[in-house]
């Protein structure tokens, strides 16, 4: 969070992207053009809440990279966070952090509590934070059984490789080990990976966030890999028999 010239609180969305469990600038862009369809929907404009930025990053040929940024006020950054994932543990955090802080906003300004109605003014608001502080939590808690699921089998980029994925689920495949797991994703009721380019999967999968294709190196050359997402390893834990599955540890 940072200042504007105004000294309003003004929200980079490449900073929240990272607070909120986004990996990819391209899938919380998604989210941001959600955010901004439900503000215009309810009537303000865009614009006063999303404005288009640029900020230096890591990374680039010299180490540092300009890219595009947007910043937003506490609202947008709120209504972000409500167009969010909920599946993500941060999501819901965001959601209790930005209901929080709104109704701090409103409490700063405290009826008067000469009077018996502003008494009653001030408990009725204490009450709204106080479920809402509730709800957000219960939306974490529900949240948390979800993430982290597969954690134990991802790389530091948050995917995992064939032969962690057949490890993973082998209370489902009888043990299958890399080769044989990777023969059974490409048979015709999973069809995950192709017949034609064995290596890697159908677009489908792709397009839905289930797997990724990655150049590696091995063999003193570079192939390309395909590595499964934790949703990918959801989705197959389903098809193969058991949405519940646990992983192997």
């Amino acid at each position: 969070m940072l200042l504007d010239h105004h000294g309003e609180e003004r929200w980079s969305a490449r900073d929240l992207q990272q607070m909120a469990g986004y990996a990819k600038w391209q899938e919380f862009e998604k989210v941001i053009a959600k955010a901004k369809l439900a503000v215009s929907n309810s009537g303000m404009e865009p614009l006063d809440h999303f404005t288009g930025a640029r900020k230096v990053i890591a990374g680039g040929r010299w180490g540092r990279q300009e890219v595009d940024d947007i910043r937003l006020t506490r609202f947008g950054a709120y209504q972000v966070a409500l167009n969010g994932d909920a599946s993500k543990p941060e999501i819901a955090a965001a959601k209790t952090y930005f209901a929080v802080k709104a109704r701090e906003a409103e409490l700063a300004a405290k009826p008067d509590v000469g009077s018996a109605e502003g008494i009653l003014a001030l408990a009725e608001q204490y009450v709204v934070a106080a479920k809402e502080l509730v709800a957000t939590k219960a939306e974490l808690a529900i949240a948390a059984p979800k993430a982290g699921k597969w954690d134990a089998f991802c790389n530091s980029d948050g995917l995992i490789d064939m032969g962690t994925a057949a490890k993973a689920l082998t209370t489902l495949t009888g043990g299958l080990g890399r080769t044989k797991f990777m023969d059974r994703l490409r048979e015709p009721d999973l069809r995950f990976l192709q017949v034609q380019n064995p290596r890697i999967p159908y677009e489908v999968h792709i397009t839905a966030g289930r797997a990724e294709v990655k150049l590696v190196h091995a063999n003193y050359q570079w192939v390309e890999q395909t590595f499964l997402t934790p949703k990918g390893l959801d989705w197959l834990s389903d098809r193969l028999g058991s949405r519940d599955a646990l992983p192997v540890t």
